[in-house]
């Protein structure tokens, strides 16, 4: 007989500017989360999610204070620039409805997009549909760990060689 874990998912934020998603892990009673959006790794984690928040607005002001005092600007989440690529059919019938409708292929393009998105979100049971400061469920979990307070971690996604350095005070890591 197969067995049912607990698991499910929570999103925390916007805080100042940043968004993240955590998961519970049952067997370690914590719920373990990162900073959506951004190369360097910036995770949290807490029992409650009452601690979840506290962490998670911990681990971006501890992000925000590294970044300051290394006179290095923060990552922000997104841009607002997003490079694609499509069959070139697609992309010419993109740019005639965009002429049809009136619109510049960029306005096209977001409103298309906004409209997806909202349908794709009001779907009960999408994966991914939650407000801020809401649990559900979720299939897939993330692996264990023992530490029992909140902590913050964070990291950068890199190819090159291991170049990073830890700050004793707040366990981030940053090139």
């Amino acid at each position: 007989m197969a067995t049912i874990k607990d698991q499910c998912v929570y999103t925390v934020g916007p805080y100042r500017g940043y968004c993240g998603r955590a998961q519970y892990d049952a067997e370690a009673g914590l719920f373990h989360g990162e900073v959506l959006g951004v190369r360097d790794v910036i995770t949290f984690q807490g029992k409650t999610p009452r601690e979840l928040k506290t962490a998670f607005s911990d681990s971006v002001d501890d992000y925000l204070e590294l970044c300051a005092s290394r006179k290095e600007s923060p990552e922000k989440p997104f841009s607002g620039k997003l490079l694609t690529r499509m069959e070139p059919e697609l992309h010419k019938k993109i740019s005639m409805a965009a002429d049809l409708s009136g619109l510049s292929l960029n306005q096209f393009i977001c409103d298309s997009l906004h409209k997806a998105v909202d349908a794709s979100l009001a779907r009960p049971g999408v994966r991914g549909k939650s407000t801020p400061g809401t649990a559900h469920s979720r299939e897939k979990s993330r692996g264990s760990s023992k530490r029992s307070k909140a902590t913050a971690d964070v990291r950068p996604r890199s190819k090159a060689g291991d170049t990073r350095r830890r700050s004793k005070s707040t366990g981030i890591v940053r090139q």
